[in-house]
């Protein structure tokens, strides 16, 4: 059976990689995320199919301060961390991520099968990253790219 026109540009769509320096990238071993937003060419959101493996998480805790993200379970049960609180989602469920709130989130996969979710979220200019847990802090550019800095401001 042939893949569905719509599948295939799922298959098709480019692997996307972490920003982190090391030794936060080596963190993010076992998520697999496809930017479907820019394979179709979308400039006002990002959407992104992402696969977390068992153990893998989704990013480091983080909060940002313009950006709005949401998110919808399609298959296993991550662990939603929002701030000190946390959370098994489900199959079905979704969560939407304030910006500006400061409180920190992220996915941990804690269980034995893979995790499926959409992760879908909007593109201000000027965003930054607070990591509460981690020495780095992440400002986007004027060119959308992110500058990625200590918490000092000293470059990695």
């Amino acid at each position: 059976m042939n893949p569905s026109p719509i599948s295939a540009k799922l298959i098709a769509a480019p692997l996307g990689k972490t920003i982190y320096p090391e030794p936060y990238a080596a963190l993010l071993k076992g998520r697999q995320k496809r930017k479907l937003g820019e394979y179709f060419g979308l400039a006002h959101f990002g959407v992104n199919l992402t696969h977390l493996a068992p153990g893998a998480i989704s990013a480091l805790a983080h909060s940002h301060s313009k950006q709005e993200e949401f998110i919808l379970v399609l298959e296993g049960n991550p662990t939603l961390v929002l701030g000190e609180d946390e959370f098994v989602l489900n199959p079905g469920e979704c969560y939407g991520f304030k910006a500006g709130t400061g409180i920190a989130h992220q996915l941990i996969n804690r269980s034995e099968d893979n995790v499926t979710y959409l992760e879908i979220g909007d593109r201000p200019e000027g965003d930054e990253v607070e990591y509460p847990n981690d020495d780095l802090k992440a400002t986007q550019l004027p060119n959308g790219k992110w500058a990625l800095t200590h918490k000092d401001g000293r470059a990695y």
